[in-house]
Parts: structure tokens; sequence; C-alpha cells
């Protein structure tokens, strides 16, 4: 990934906005359609090494709140939804919009293997890459065994890096 200041990301983020909203918008889905009106956590886009190296923002619903806890989140309810919106840069400055990453809480033993989160991908053409126990549930498999390998003590909520969290 070409890498950015945080006023060059954030510049380009703003430059990206509508076309990332367009792109997801084409899925139909309720979240790819209302995520930027919700709360955002990051300061500023920022490279996730976890996410393909992209750029990318996190958001919450409201019942997603106390992700802005971070570390003293606990658990989530069910029905917190938290996103990320994406793009690339690419060689020779071009950026391309990338996946929109989402994660909602189930109820308990809705997927004890994915800590009862359901994640999906919807890519930028707006097709759906998959969701857990559903379309193309095997993809989704890599991100939960992700992000429950690494916070199984936190509700596999994994955290922005803090010079980019919100005050």
């Amino acid at each position: 990934a070409v890498e950015l200041t945080n006023a060059e990301a954030a510049k380009t983020c703003d430059f990206m906005i509508g076309e990332m909203q367009a792109a997801y918008a084409k899925s139909g889905g309720p979240v790819s359609n209302s995520y930027q009106g919700w709360t955002r956590y990051s300061n500023v886009a920022y490279v996730s090494g976890t996410h393909g190296n992209r750029y990318v923002q996190n958001y919450g619903n409201a019942k997603a709140k106390a992700y802005g806890k971070f570390e003293n989140a606990g658990r989530m309810p069910v029905g917190a939804i938290l996103a990320k919106d994406s793009f690339q840069v690419k060689g020779a400055g071009k950026v391309a919009v990338g996946p929109l990453f989402v994660m909602e809480k189930m109820p308990a033993g809705w997927n004890k293997a994915s800590d009862d989160w359901k994640y999906s991908m919807v890519l930028p053409t707006g097709a759906i890459m998959g969701v857990t126990k559903g379309t193309n549930s095997k993809a989704m498999k890599f991100c939960y065994e992700c992000h429950i390998s690494v916070a199984e003590d936190q509700d596999s909520l994994l955290f922005l890096p803090e010079e980019y969290r919100q005050n």
C-alpha cells in the first residue's frame, strides 16, 4: 500500500466517500446504505494490515456505542453492528474503493464458532462476498477465526490503533 500522511488520508477519504457509498449501496443492504450516518470511531482513515493493507474507518450503530470505550467495551448487545469501509491507494496515486467489512452481534447460541458475530463483506461492485451462516459462509470463516484468536476475551472485538481513535 502507498503510505499517506494523516492529512493525505483524510483528503483521500473525503474524495472517496461518495464513491464508496455508491458502490456499497448497489448491494441493497441496509448497512451499506446507513453506516456513514453512524458514529465514526476513527479520526482518520488508517492502514489495516488485517484488511488487506487497505485504508479503513470504523463505524458503529447506536447499539454498538460501547465500542467507543475500546478495550473496556465489554460484550456487545444483540443488534450491535460495526462496519469498516475501505479504499486502496495503488502506484501512481490511483485510488480504488475496497470492500465494506461488517460484523453484527447475534443472539447467544447463534454460532459459537464466531462468538455469535455474523460477518459479511460487500465488494466494491455491490456483490456480497460472503455472510456467516449464509452465502459463501466459508469465505467469512477467516474473519471470525482471526477475531476470536486475537480477542476472545474482548468479545472478538479488535480495536483501531490509539492514535486513530476519536476522543
